[in-house]
């Protein structure tokens, strides 16, 4: 409806004042005017010099002769509210359940595709908290660009490469006794971080007894034993020592695994993998590339860079003098590797914390002066650190929230609220150890995707699982509670054809259902998964008001079949909206 009327408003305006009006804003009306869509006529003053409440008046009058299904208006100063009839939201119900998938696009596989790129771990330590808000993010954007209609690909560069991984298999070899994940009952991701924290103990110990020697902190630092044998462990596996690769395959092999497991609890998964070990080395050809065509310039010490200082930036090292690469050479690489992969590639969305917000500006920013169309389609869907009311978490300390520890901790928050809600009668045990996962993940992506990605979170696991609110649970449950609805209901074949009326609140409830294909719009263009969530919040609040004050399953056979009708829609669209945030939507709670 506000697609009509913008565009009935721009014929009269062109018509009768001969003005081109670009941008004619509607928006709900508020509450407490009378009307469903208000037109905003200040912007148009300056295309027709009139009062605003005769401007208004006369849109009004044209408005309401042109469109069969406004039924009246009204004006309040500079603001057109116009009231849309009752045949139209009933009409629209019936379009909605005709559309199995209202609100989804359908995808153009011939299309240009965007990729997507998130998780993108390093393989010395295990997923955490951090990391699960990256993959929730990346998995829901993906959803959300592919129910927009978008040819989408997702993908993840693997860091399994660099001083970081060298570290934990030097600690494995001088602790581990050749402990693997079955001797040790662990999940390979797990053990190997296990050596990650450990090399950070004794680094810190050899350290602090250097200094204590007399040392000086900064040489104590670059020259402590196990460091040493770090950056020699580094140098060799540049050289393709055997023994060293041998070790460095093996313990990625069984972090690969741990990943894995996790992903599956998470429900994200990635069309394609690339590994920064293969990624890095293309780089450098890539700077070597640059360097012929000037848009890089080497310095006196044989280090290479590029002067981004007109663009208000600074200039940015692409290779160390001792001929290594840097994180920037290898995200070079990454990027060419996955155009020759998808020549149909039109841009990427990178999911990457708010700390390399520069990193990105500086990436495509050289991508686009190496000439890569593309270039011009990149995007950093940046988003804030996740807090714990303890404060930061550091890997290296072992202070983090492992992700696996914490999805157990949301099953089992999940089953003792429910057992004590008494909710579940009638289920069997394996019924409801499936849905314990279900409420606990949903509470989980929920609580981190209903904040705006730029913004931090200080996550409270217990608060994340109540069964009221804007939570994951309070949505889920409204929908168990429609399906219950559904099934005492005899109504299969909503003919809501006789129906010549509404309840306000009906209304309210279908003018909520039709934002649902702009919402999604919406969260694509702003990569936020927020405004879905959001959106559902908004839904399921409007809709147990009406379930609280308007009987459904009544004797008058046609006010069933339409309420039935109206709650069945409600029920699809908090499905299909959950399922854009990789939440599932329980039949029973």
């Amino acid at each position: 409806m506000e697609h009509i009327i913008k565009e009935q408003l721009a014929a009269y305006v062109a018509k009768q004042y001969n003005k081109t009006a670009d941008s004619i804003e509607i928006q709900p009306t508020k509450p407490q005017f009378e009307g469903d869509l208000t037109v905003v006529v200040f912007p148009l003053l300056k295309l027709v010099p009139k009062k605003p409440a005769d401007l208004a008046a006369e849109l009004g009058d044209y408005l309401q002769a042109e469109i069969a299904e406004i039924a009246s208006y009204n004006v309040v100063q500079g603001f057109l509210n116009i009231q849309i009839s009752p045949a139209y939201y009933i009409k629209a119900l019936k379009e909605i359940h005709a559309d199995t998938h209202f609100g989804i696009k359908n995808v153009d596989v011939a299309a240009d595709k965007i990729l997507v790129e998130y998780s993108s771990p390093n393989t010395n330590k295990p997923l955490h908290l951090g990391h699960i808000r990256n993959n929730l993010l990346g998995a829901s954007v993906s959803n959300i660009l592919s129910a927009n209609g978008q040819n989408v690909h997702t993908t993840q560069i693997i860091n399994d490469r660099g001083i970081h991984i060298c570290k934990s298999m030097v600690a494995w070899e001088q602790f581990g006794n050749g402990e693997t994940p079955t001797t040790a009952k662990l999940k390979g991701d797990a053990l190997v971080g296990k050596y990650y924290v450990l090399f950070d103990q004794q680094y810190k110990k050899e350290t602090a007894d250097m200094i204590a020697a007399g040392c000086d902190e900064e040489t104590a630092k670059n020259t402590a034993p196990i460091m040493l044998q770090a950056k020699d462990m580094l140098i060799r596996w540049e050289q393709k020592d055997a023994a060293v690769i041998a070790l460095w395959e093996k313990m990625n092999a069984w972090v690969y695994d741990g990943f894995d497991e996790t992903y599956k609890r998470l429900g994200v998964h990635f069309d394609s993998y690339y590994y920064e070990s293969n990624t890095y080395v293309l780089g450098k050809e890539i700077v070597s590339e640059g360097l012929d065509k000037g848009v890089f310039f080497r310095k006196p010490d044989g280090s290479v860079w590029i002067d981004l200082t007109d663009e208000g930036l600074d200039e940015k090292l692409l290779l160390r003098s001792d001929g290594t690469s840097v994180y920037m050479t290898q995200d070079l690489g990454t990027a060419r590797l996955r155009y020759a992969d998808h020549p149909d590639m039109k841009g990427m969305v990178y999911t990457v914390g708010n700390e390399q917000d520069y990193h990105f500006k500086v990436l495509f920013l050289v991508l686009k002066k190496l000439g890569y169309a593309w270039a011009d389609h990149l995007h950093h869907l940046s988003y804030g650190m996740v807090d714990l009311p303890s404060g930061k978490m550091k890997s290296r300390e072992g202070t983090v929230v492992d992700a696996d520890a914490l999805m157990t901790e949301m099953r089992d928050t999940a089953k003792q609220i429910s057992q004590e809600l008494g909710k579940l009668d009638g289920l069997s045990e394996a019924e409801k150890e499936s849905l314990y996962h279900t409420i606990g993940m949903g509470a989980l992506k929920y609580y981190i995707l209903k904040v705006d990605p730029k913004k931090r979170i200080l996550f409270d696991p217990k608060a994340s699982v109540d069964f009221t609110g804007n939570t994951g649970p309070f949505i889920q449950y409204t929908h168990a509670r429609i399906q219950s609805i559904l099934r005492k209901s005899s109504e299969t074949n909503f003919d809501i054809a006789e129906v010549t009326s509404l309840h306000e609140k009906e209304k309210t409830v279908l003018k909520t259902l039709l934002q649902f294909p702009s919402t999604i719009e919406a969260s694509a263009k702003q990569y936020s998964p927020a405004l879905i969530a959001n959106y559902l919040y908004e839904l399921v609040k409007q809709f147990n008001s009406y379930y609280q004050e308007v009987p459904i399953l009544v004797s008058d056979k046609t006010q069933q079949s339409f309420r039935v009708s109206l709650c069945s829609a409600v029920a699809d669209v908090i499905a299909t909206a959950l399922g854009l945030l990789g939440i599932d939507a329980p039949e029973r709670m």
